[in-house]
């Protein structure tokens, strides 16, 4: 029993708050306790009404029933996995530049869900945060089910294209794509390699907040085929899965359905 506590620990700061949160709100809607109606985002209550708090609601509360308990694991697990290699591996040592990218990816998804009437913003606000991963790590080899491997770039398509197959959904997925290559766009390829001016940066109280834990040249790393040499994470020499974090060792990085 102890080991739970102390994998609970180990968690880092972002990742932590962000899984607790959301299962403890949807719990909450599930048992009686609070009614998950009062925590999504609708254009009406939200803009009208000035009912501000649905934006981070909508963020954390999962209106779970039997039907969509599994959806709402994987949604957990990439939560966890994901938002964890992120923070301790791209944005290792930088808290707030990875607060400025949950801020940042959050705002887009109020937006867009107020446009495209998505109540609860959970699976694009995912996906974004997995896109983003996958862009940094491009040439990463992970597995999906059945067997079935190929590079990173590819894995937020790849669940965009199965859930429309299986469930005819998609519209969240391609909001959170579109998410998270806005940021990854404006904060690494616009301004690293085609040149551009820097459109979007960490603002200065973020880092009077969550300073940075060690000297930072510079922000982020550009894709890794530009530095092959230069990003631990970047090769397949390490292995199924590609994973080799500074500071942790996660272990091979399984992705949903990889087979162990």
């Amino acid at each position: 029993m102890a080991e739970l506590p102390d994998w609970f620990t180990s968690i880092p700061y972002f990742t932590k708050r962000w899984l607790s949160l959301t299962a403890i709100l949807t719990l909450a809607g599930r048992f009686g306790v609070v009614n998950p109606f009062n925590f999504m985002l609708f254009y009406e209550p939200f803009i009208k009404k000035f009912e501000i708090w649905r934006a981070v609601t909508a963020l954390l509360m999962y209106p779970l029933s039997p039907g969509n308990g599994f959806h709402f694991l994987v949604n957990c697990y990439f939560l966890y996995s994901y938002s964890i290699r992120l923070e301790t591996d791209s944005f290792s040592g930088r808290p707030a530049d990875y607060f400025f990218l949950l801020i940042f990816n959050w705002i887009c998804c109020v937006i867009i869900g107020l446009l495209a009437n998505i109540p609860v913003l959970m699976d694009p606000m995912v996906l974004s945060i997995l896109y983003v991963w996958c862009q940094l790590n491009k040439d990463v080899i992970v597995s999906f089910w059945f067997g079935t491997r190929f590079k990173a770039m590819y894995l937020p398509w790849v669940l965009f294209g199965f859930n429309l197959i299986i469930s005819g959904g998609g519209l969240q997925e391609l909001v959170g794509i579109i998410v998270g290559h806005i940021y990854f766009f404006l904060m690494f390829k616009y301004p690293q390699e085609m040149g551009g001016p820097q459109l979007i940066q960490t603002p200065q109280i973020f880092y009077k907040f969550f300073p940075n834990q060690r000297t930072v040249h510079g922000f982020g790393q550009p894709p890794s085929r530009a530095t092959p040499t230069a990003a631990p994470a970047a090769g397949n020499q390490q292995g199924e899965g590609g994973l080799n974090f500074r500071r942790h060792d996660w272990g091979r990085g399984y992705v949903l359905g990889q087979q162990q």
